[in-house]
């Protein structure tokens, strides 16, 4: 590869956020790299000379930011979701961002199942009773998935691959999106209206990306028209819902939230919702398999070869 970037930066990547491998994959494409914490007091001073900006996720890259490196041409984001980006404004500027899209879809759509499986057939109260020595089958409760209704907002990657496992479940699969999906209409899933959907569903699975049109899509109203006994499932930032109407919602005992992006809420928001009993909060551990750690480093590096090479992927601006 005879063209090679200037300046990378890279800002809250750490060293095992990648194998070896692809770090040298990485430093064979440019003549400086400066790895940089979040917090480092230094990063605006070596944005001015970057002409590549490398970020882990949750990394805001807004305006300020973007004007503190003038020669940059390249963001790329270690993550899925780039809503921390001003992607907007780096078009003004043209410079090219591009994420990290579907590496761990396989990984999310099965932790759905997982998490919802260990719930209604109270798993863990059934591991933690044996370690005990009690051996009784006694006051046990469960539900099936099969015949319920299955409702999911936004049917992206992970959405469309959360659908084809319902169905092979029996659920009856409803779905809610900004543009239709005609091809997956055909295999059964059917589209409804979102707020006619949340009423109705004894499964709800969230789906969208996070961007200024889906922030607290989980509205006020929307939260008070889910159904009572429904278990919501939320894998993506928590953005997505109204923290303060999900936690007077909660107080009324006739739903469960489930959710795995706990690490990027604040502790006011953490100690809001961990009160609850029907509020199940994991680590962020639904994108964590050695499929999608590989698939993860190989798209973001992918990303930058293809940048230099004039023919970008991925891009999201």
């Amino acid at each position: 590869m005879d063209k090679k970037i200037k300046k990378i930066l890279t800002i809250g990547i750490g060293e095992f956020a990648l194998d070896s491998a692809y770090w040298q994959r990485i430093k064979v494409l440019a003549e400086k790299i400066i790895n940089l914490p979040k917090d480092s007091s230094e990063i605006k001073s070596e944005l001015i000379d970057t002409d590549c900006l490398l970020t882990g996720f949750g990394i805001i890259v807004n305006k300020e930011i973007i004007d503190s490196a003038p020669g940059l041409k390249y963001i790329g984001v270690l993550a899925t979701a780039y809503g921390k980006v001003d992607v907007d404004y780096a078009k003004s500027k043209r410079i090219s961002v591009c994420n990290i899209p579907g590496y761990a879809t396989e990984a999310v759509a099965e932790f759905v199942f997982g998490i919802i499986l260990e719930h209604v057939r109270e798993i863990e109260r059934g591991k933690k009773q044996t370690r005990e020595d009690n051996y009784s089958e006694a006051g046990f409760s469960a539900v099936e998935i099969k015949n319920k209704i299955f409702g999911i907002l936004g049917l992206g990657r992970i959405g469309s691959r959360v659908a084809e496992i319902a169905l092979g479940f029996g659920a009856d699969v409803r779905y809610w999106n900004v543009d239709r999906r005609k091809e997956f209409e055909i295999k059964g899933v059917k589209y409804e209206d979102a707020d006619i959907l949340i009423s109705k569903c004894d499964f709800l699975s969230l789906h969208f990306a996070q961007v200024k049109d889906t922030e607290n899509f989980l509205n006020k109203e929307r939260i008070q028209k889910i159904k009572k006994g429904a278990v919501v499932i939320n894998t993506a930032p928590m953005e997505l819902v109204d923290i303060d109407a999900l936690e007077k919602r909660l107080v009324d005992k006739d739903i469960t939230f489930i959710l795995d992006h706990s690490d990027e809420m604040s502790s006011e928001n953490i100690k809001k919702l961990s009160k609850f009993e029907n509020c199940i909060i994991y680590p962020p551990i639904a994108y964590i398999t050695k499929e999608a750690r590989i698939a993860k480093q190989e798209i973001f590096v992918g990303n930058i070869e293809s940048f230099l090479e004039g023919s970008l992927i991925n891009q999201v601006n």
